[in-house]
């Protein structure tokens, strides 16, 4: 826990309580108010919990004011322009970027561990042929508790540590055979020869009856998505799976529980989301006529990959990744995709209007993801599993740290109950 730095006086009618507040080592001051009911027989009321520190961490920290996202202290760009995602796993993981032998010893480790157990393929056919992927993943990870037993100890940190390689070196085979499962194609197995990303679109989008080479280009912009994606703080997930293991739950469940949640279009579905919203506008003529519509504040319709709740100024991932979604429909072009003219001619457009400059409705990382995964072939239904996959590392990560964390107890949010007082129960005759 941060250092005590001063109190703060609270007075509740002839109470008045001293509590403390911590300097963390980046951000706002907090006010520990863990005391607050034994010592003044009040609650907070913080819907959302926008306004509440649920813990202390040490692993990523996001200024919204001045679009900063820093990874154990690193920028963001930094590490998606001078790294790669096994890389940055290490670096959530550990603390530290690794040396060349470290690096090495990890990308071995999660390399040979990206196949699942043979009788996983069975579990997968249990689900209906049009099973939407999200679903099959929040299944098969929480059963990954059934097939691996010599990794659910949580108090064991060996047992821990195997958990974590097994969900990052697995996740990419599990949302690949979901894809593959919803499309009616054989599963393709991982290979060794190939980096992460690499092996992740060979698995997505080979076929047994040919050959199919991965484009480094897509494979960089790949890596990027997943680095990008790696951890974002306390979001909605990151909160899902740490109250999930404050039970004691083991890892596979709590990691699950943070898919589903991520399920959510307010949360993981944003990219799909734009796309849907491309698709309404439909083609490059258009796009005056939602601009004006997105201007009007009369106006339901708002343009989604646009802006951040939390970023008030440039998404600091969104400019990294224009780089590699720039670079893809250089490649794969665009004359024949209407959804990605759209795309482009929007972006132009809207970064060209001082009404969004002066709103900072930048294009965020969203709209960049989701250009690079519809040129790539992803149909939207695969968006969210890609972002599910890419967020594992900052779950464990997370999960790894609150179960080291000695102030770490069961999660227990009050309320602030509205309903009936106490009263009693009339036999059904009588009613």
């Amino acid at each position: 826990m941060a250092k005590q730095t001063g109190t703060a006086k609270l007075t509740i009618g002839d109470k008045e309580l001293d509590l403390p507040m911590y300097s963390p080592s980046v951000g706002p001051d907090v006010i520990d108010i863990r005391a607050l009911y034994a010592q003044g027989g009040v609650f907070t009321y913080d819907p959302g919990f926008t306004s509440t520190a649920s813990c202390d961490s040490t692993i990523t920290f996001i200024d919204g004011g001045k679009g900063e996202l820093l990874h154990r202290g690193y920028p963001i760009d930094q590490l998606a322009e001078k790294s790669h995602y096994l890389e940055v796993c290490y670096l959530l993981l550990y603390g530290e970027l690794p040396s060349a032998t470290e690096l090495e010893e990890f990308e071995g480790t999660i390399t040979n561990h990206t196949m699942i157990h043979e009788q996983m393929h069975m579990f997968f056919r249990g689900f209906r042929r049009d099973a939407h992927p999200m679903a099959t993943m929040v299944g098969v990870v929480g059963a990954m508790s059934a097939f691996y037993h010599d990794s659910t100890d949580i108090s064991d940190p060996r047992q821990r540590e195997i958990a974590s390689h097994r969900l990052i070196a697995k996740m990419p085979t599990i949302a690949a055979m979901a894809y593959k499962y919803s499309i009616g194609q054989p599963f393709i197995y991982p290979k060794n020869s190939l980096d992460f990303a690499a092996n992740f679109l060979h698995m997505c989008f080979a076929v047994p009856a040919e050959n199919y080479e991965v484009d480094p280009i897509l494979a960089r912009a790949m890596d990027r998505i997943f680095t990008l994606h790696a951890d974002h703080e306390q979001n909605a997930s990151t909160s899902t799976v740490r109250l999930a293991s404050s039970s004691g739950a083991n890892p596979f469940a709590c990691i699950a529980a943070g898919i589903a949640c991520l399920w959510g279009p307010a949360h993981g579905g944003a990219n799909q989301a734009c796309l849907e919203m491309l698709k309404e506008i439909g083609t490059p003529d258009r796009i005056p006529e939602f601009i004006a519509r997105a201007k009007d504040k009369d106006d339901p319709f708002r343009l989604m990959g646009f802006g951040h709740r939390v970023y008030k100024n440039t998404d600091p991932r969104a400019t990294v990744l224009k780089q590699s979604a720039d670079e893809v429909l250089e490649l794969l072009g665009v004359e024949n995709n209407p959804l990605l003219q759209v795309a482009k001619e929007l972006e132009q457009t809207a970064l060209s209007d001082p009404y969004f400059a002066e709103k900072k409705l930048f294009p965020n990382v969203d709209f960049y993801s989701g250009i690079i995964l519809e040129a790539m072939g992803f149909p939207t239904s695969m968006f969210t599993p890609i972002f599910a996959l890419s967020r594992t590392v900052g779950w464990i990560s997370q999960w790894k740290e609150q179960l080291s964390d000695p102030a770490h107890k069961i999660g227990r949010p009050r309320q602030l109950y509205m309903g009936a007082e106490m009263r009693d129960y009339v036999d059904v005759e009588n009613r």
